[in-house]
């Protein structure tokens, strides 16, 4: 008798790490990571189960955007899901004929509604949007959601079926889902190849 509550320990602690080994990698984790994890989780995802993503995770995902800065806080930035299925198919064809756009449960575009020169000589609309696209696909890591940042698509297409005005761009777009496949592992530039300290450097 003395030896059952330790067996009772180790047999319940074979089921959980059986079960534990039938979930995903990238959920094993979810709301748990450290930055750190979550930067190194997020991969490039193209293939993708149909299950549907929770709304209140799309929602935090959405709010991750808004937290992003933007240039004087200008905040000039339009974010559009695209859950319908009839549509998303329309925008693989935008998308140059990307399938995975079509085969996620949601598709996400960043648009930019107005932009200004800054005084370095660099324009502020693509970077306030890929300021906030990129907060978006780390939260999404971090919930186990996967995503593909893309510029491979028809701008005028892509403003077409979504009905973006003439007045604003759209700047990134990616698919958003369950992965059904893992993302490959890139290779990285050594440190010191990307790092200067103090001025540039070859």
């Amino acid at each position: 008798m003395q030896w059952e509550r330790p067996l009772n320990k180790v047999l319940k602690r074979g089921v959980y790490l059986e079960r534990q080994a039938a979930v995903p990698r990238y959920e094993r984790n979810r709301n748990r990571m450290t930055f750190d994890e979550t930067i190194t989780a997020r991969k490039s995802i193209r293939r993708y189960s149909d299950r549907p993503i929770p709304e209140s995770d799309v929602e935090a995902i959405l709010r991750a955007g808004l937290l992003a800065p933007s240039a004087r806080n200008r905040q000039n930035l339009k974010f559009i899901v695209v859950r319908d299925p009839m549509l998303r198919d329309e925008l693989v064809g935008a998308c140059n004929g990307q399938s995975m756009v079509g085969e996620a449960p949601a598709f996400l575009a960043v648009c930019s509604t107005a932009g200004s020169i800054m005084p370095n000589g660099q324009p502020t609309a693509p970077i306030d949007a890929a300021i906030a696209m990129t907060y978006m696909l780390l939260k999404a890591a971090e919930l186990g959601i996967g995503s593909c940042w893309i510029g491979n698509f028809s701008q005028q297409k892509m403003k077409s079926l979504l009905c973006v005005p003439d007045m604003a761009e759209v700047i990134a777009v990616s698919p958003l889902g369950y992965p059904a496949a893992e993302g490959n592992e890139r290779m990285r530039k050594p440190f010191d190849e990307v790092v200067c300290f103090g001025r540039y450097r070859d």
